[in-house]
């Protein structure tokens, strides 16, 4: 496994649409396990192909308890809404508040071409829908109706503190 080069935002690979993967072999194996080295190398919550410069349908997203593979996901449900604070590797140290549904149901192939669905709600929901935004080519920054200052998020990690020490 290696840690791979995770590009940002300005770079034209974030804004092009990926291919699906149709070939389970060794070459996605490594993708895989390089993304999921980077994500947590990166402490990060989720990662896309795309944003370590690979065109494919491939996310890793980061459960707590383990980091889920998804090849060629496709959101199946989604209900409900929140509002949040997104942030992402690829637009480092900015962060926006955006609207995504609160559950979230997909479907989506392991590393083996296997089909699977899954489902999450509230953090891992958003993530969900921001990864897979990524796959088509798009970042947080174009859904945020909101980007923070500096001041704003230094203000809200604060509070967040705050609210964890009471």
């Amino acid at each position: 496994m290696a840690t791979r080069n995770i590009i940002t935002e300005g770079n034209p690979t974030l804004s092009k649409i990926s291919r699906p993967v149709t070939s389970f072999d060794d070459r996605l194996a490594i993708l895989i396990d390089d993304m999921k080295e980077t994500l947590v190398q990166a402490n990060g919550i989720g990662l896309a192909a795309p944003q370590v410069g690979v065109l494919r349908r491939v996310v890793v997203v980061d459960l707590g308890d383990e980091i889920i593979e998804l090849v060629n996901p496709k959101i199946l449900e989604q209900s409900g809404e929140q509002d949040g604070l997104e942030g992402c590797l690829s637009v480092p140290e900015r962060f926006g508040m955006v609207k995504r549904p609160n559950f979230v149901k997909l479907e989506a192939q392991d590393r083996h071409g296997d089909w699977f669905e899954y489902e999450g709600e509230e953090l891992i929901a958003r993530c969900f829908c921001h990864e897979l935004e990524h796959l088509d080519g798009h970042l947080y920054t174009e859904r945020a109706y909101h980007m923070l200052t500096q001041e704003e998020y230094e203000d809200l990690v604060r509070q967040q503190q705050e609210e964890d020490d009471a």
